[in-house]
């Protein structure tokens, strides 16, 4: 098992490379809801940052338990970052981030009063990654699926943030 600084640095190293990240409330009722977002950025300060209209049922959830887990998946592994939202419509935080991808998911693009951000402080993050190629990954599993075993596939760790 590596250092937490370690730990730290394969998170990053994940995140570097995230694009799509599910987002996941508790609704009104109590359920989990699961929705996918384009992460925005990640601050230094372990921040990631997510455009979502306010008003809007997401923006309810986080108002009404701020508990949230996002989940992103790419090449370099997995994470599982737990931590906890708000909202905001700071003007000149949305500028810094506004990108032209974002315009189409507000009816009158940066000028819609309902951008805001959604602002996840993460408070851990679990990891699961490989430093091996894919297809290595893929044979060790085919072969634990074959022989009954379990695949060692790579380096899994909870990271305080």
């Amino acid at each position: 098992m590596g250092s937490e600084q370690d730990g730290r640095d394969t998170v990053v190293k994940i995140l570097e490379k995230a694009r799509i990240a599910t987002v996941t409330t508790v609704d009104l009722q109590g359920n989990l809801v699961s929705r996918p977002l384009q992460l925005q950025e990640a601050d230094s300060d372990g921040n990631l940052w997510f455009f979502t209209p306010d008003p809007s049922p997401k923006a309810d959830e986080v108002r009404a338990n701020p508990h949230v887990n996002v989940a992103i998946s790419d090449s370099e592994g997995f994470l599982s970052i737990s931590g906890t939202a708000t909202l905001t419509k700071d003007q000149g935080k949305i500028s810094s981030l506004w990108k032209t991808s974002v315009e189409g998911w507000f009816e009158q693009g940066r000028e819609d009063p309902s951008v805001a951000l959604l602002k996840v402080d993460s408070d851990t993050a679990e990891y699961w990654a490989s430093d091996e190629p894919k297809l290595v990954s893929l044979f060790k599993i085919g072969k634990a699926a074959a022989t009954g075993g379990t695949p060692d596939i790579g380096r899994n760790d909870v990271v305080d943030l």
